[in-house]
């Protein structure tokens, strides 16, 4: 997805954001703009966000001192998604349809802000979305959430490729791996997270601590950037990628990086920003899971 001029501003509250997130004076946040502001003029329009995400997120980690500013909140995650593991998995058990219901589950994630509620409160979110109280698309945007065609390819794939995104979210998408191998048997799934701190974005350590790698075989992408950036991956990881039957790429991030990359992929995110539902023609808030074809 190429970047709209309406992403500019947005560029700088992210970088302001950041730096506020970690208490930066006002002297190291002007400097952190002002070092933004002489990128700006050389940036295509072209170029898809999170290449400018990853310059960024460099900046901020440079005038701060701080290689990992979402630590804190990246931890408060996991452990609030942990403590809902048990709920997720008895709302898919009583499911009829539990793939749906897990592949529902798995976009919630993506919707949730695991870094500033407690799990009560986000349970109750949960129950309430997953009684049609937010927009799945399937009433208004029906090539939008493509479950048929998702659960097709699924069960021709022997090798899946799955992107995370964000810390706490992996608990999430732990739920829909572990129902993809009840339901569909001898697929060899890889989960794939950042090499290097990233906004909120899961790491390995990420993915150990919330047991992913009970149920996946957890790679690196070898990637810094919100979304994976193909040339920036690591070469084990592109390997994995080309050779997957399927992708599943979780996040706003990985959509804006991968749109029209691969017709593998599928993109399973809450459209967050008014920018990215003109683009796909969705309501702001809608949750999507579609390919290009």
């Amino acid at each position: 997805m190429r970047t709209y001029i309406e992403c500019i501003p947005c560029f700088f509250k992210q970088a302001q954001s950041a730096a506020q997130l970690v208490k930066a004076s006002l002297k190291t946040q002007k400097r952190i703009l002002d070092r933004l502001a002489l990128k700006i003029p050389k940036f295509s329009l072209k170029t898809p966000p999170p290449y400018m995400g990853r310059i960024i997120y460099n900046i901020v980690k440079e005038e701060t001192h701080k290689k990992d500013p979402f630590l804190k909140i990246k931890e408060k995650s996991n452990n609030i998604a942990l403590k809902l593991y048990p709920y997720l998995k008895k709302r898919v058990k009583k499911a009829k349809n539990k793939l749906l219901i897990a592949t529902e589950l798995a976009c919630i994630g993506n919707i949730v802000d695991l870094g500033v509620k407690n799990s009560h409160i986000i349970e109750k979110e949960v129950e309430s979305f997953l009684k049609g109280n937010f927009n799945l698309n399937k009433k208004y945007n029906k090539a939008l959430f493509d479950f048929q065609d998702f659960k097709k390819k699924l069960l021709k794939a022997e090798t899946i490729l799955y992107l995370a995104d964000n810390s706490g979210e992996v608990v999430f998408d732990r739920i829909l791996i572990e129902e993809i191998l009840d339901q569909f048997k001898n697929k060899k799934i890889f989960y794939a997270v950042k090499e290097k701190p990233i906004i909120n974005d899961a790491l390995i350590k990420d993915a150990l601590f919330c047991g992913v790698d009970k149920v996946a075989k957890v790679i690196s992408s070898g990637c810094d950037s919100p979304g994976i950036i193909l040339e920036y991956a690591g070469k084990r990881f592109l390997s994995v990628y080309h050779n997957s039957d399927l992708i599943i790429s979780k996040g706003q991030g990985n959509f804006e990086a991968l749109w029209g990359k691969n017709k593998k992929i599928f993109f399973l995110f809450r459209a967050k920003c008014e920018v990215v539902a003109r683009h796909l023609n969705c309501k702001l808030g809608d949750i999507i899971l579609t390919r290009k074809k």
